[in-house]
């Protein structure tokens, strides 16, 4: 049953119209929906690695490291197990350790700052800025002479801003290690994240825009020596099969990981143009929204979109209510780093990152995978702007 009337041609005045006659299912992701036109590829491709008995550091890998590094714009890539190992591997292969720190963002998954204190160093966070991403201005103040590395994140599926970012870390002759975990795609003055910082590293969980069939990750770098020493430390330390040269653990990619990768690497532009051209729709339709903020990218960017969020007045309301007519959200991330259990070793006080701490009370993401159609976009913004004309909601 049609829900909207007159949506096709998905006008703001279509959307504003009370035409909406039942509730209709929006959920906020919808893995089952991608994979369903590509089940049967993935099924022969399965079938295939299974007959040839290569289950790790098979032929896929090599050929995904290869396209994986192209699609960046750098020399090598380095699959391994998970977004997390990514980092950790990063960091590691940097000699990041105790009596370092590193700077990063207080309003990134907890990982980021997790790989950081498995190394033995301490994060140190600064603030962000509207676009989510660590705002360049905060970071210099939070530079000393233990400050070993930035780690920057790419939020949202937009990339930080680079230029400053690189021009802080030469000033200083300090390292820059991008969590693009997000940013598969996403692209600052026609470079692509991944390919600013002496390594870039990428998650292929299931929730990104890139995503394995279950957990997987990649490391990317120009730098061949560094490449080299990730092949080593993602396999067990071993230079050959009989001699082990550092200690380390087993963080590789899957063989049949890489061939579900493969394969989702020829939808992938399209996917990544279906999350824009829905983002851009929701920006035109939510314009003028009272209530409502929509992120802008400059001229010089171009996000993937992993997630479209919203700054709303009344964001736990909004959610409720969205949800009560079956539509999906979620908030990336309620809680800033610094503020949960884990930190409080790190003695950050609270106020002190204001803006990462006024986002976390705003922030909403809708939903904005490919596989929307039109009416499922108009009936969330329809609701939207529902709830913003009611005093009573």
């Amino acid at each position: 049953m049609q829900v909207l009337r007159g949506l096709s041609n998905m006008t703001t005045r279509a959307a504003d119209k009370e035409t909406v006659s039942e509730t209709r299912q929006v959920p906020y992701v919808n893995i089952t929906g991608q994979h369903a036109g590509l089940k049967k590829q993935l099924l022969r491709e399965f079938e295939r690695v299974i007959d040839s008995g290569q289950f790790v550091l098979g032929e896929d890998v090599g050929i995904f490291e290869k396209r994986f590094a192209e699609l960046c714009g750098v020399s090598y890539a380095v699959a391994v197990n998970s977004g997390t190992d990514a980092l950790l591997l990063a960091l590691r292969v940097l000699k990041v350790g105790e009596g370092d720190e590193v700077i990063t963002a207080p309003n990134s998954f907890v990982s980021t700052a997790s790989c950081i204190r498995l190394t033995g160093a301490m994060p140190v966070f600064a603030d962000v800025g509207e676009d989510y991403n660590i705002d360049p201005s905060k970071i210099e103040a939070a530079i000393t002479e233990r400050t070993k590395a930035i780690l920057p994140v790419h939020l949202t599926g937009r990339t930080a801003d680079m230029d400053a970012i690189l021009a802080i870390a030469k000033r200083h002759e300090i390292l820059v290690v991008e969590d693009a975990a997000q940013a598969v795609l996403s692209e600052y003055r026609g470079r692509r994240a991944g390919s600013f910082g002496v390594l870039g590293c990428f998650s292929l969980h299931p929730l990104k825009t890139l995503n394995a069939c279950g957990d997987g990750g990649v490391i990317t770098t120009n730098d061949e020596r560094l490449y080299k020493r990730l092949q080593v430390l993602r396999n067990l330390g071993l230079e050959h099969r009989d001699d082990c040269v550092v200690w380390t653990g087993n963080s590789r990619l899957d063989t049949i990981q890489a061939a579900a990768l493969l394969v989702k690497m020829d939808y992938l532009e399209a996917w990544t143009a279906g999350r824009r051209k829905n983002a851009e729709f929701y920006r035109r339709e939510l314009a003028g929204v009272a209530g409502v903020r929509c992120p802008e990218p400059k001229n010089h960017e171009r996000p993937v979109y992993h997630t479209f969020v919203i700054r709303a007045e009344r964001r736990d309301n909004l959610k409720k209510y969205l949800a009560d007519q079956g539509i999906g959200s979620a908030v990336h991330y309620p809680v800033p780093i610094h503020m949960q259990t884990v930190a409080k070793d790190l003695c950050v006080a609270e106020g002190s990152l204001p803006e990462a701490e006024t986002q976390s009370k705003e922030i909403l993401s809708l939903p904005v995978y490919p596989e929307l159609g039109k009416e499922d976009l108009a009936y969330v913004v329809f609701y939207i702007k529902k709830f913003y004309r009611s005093e009573n909601i």
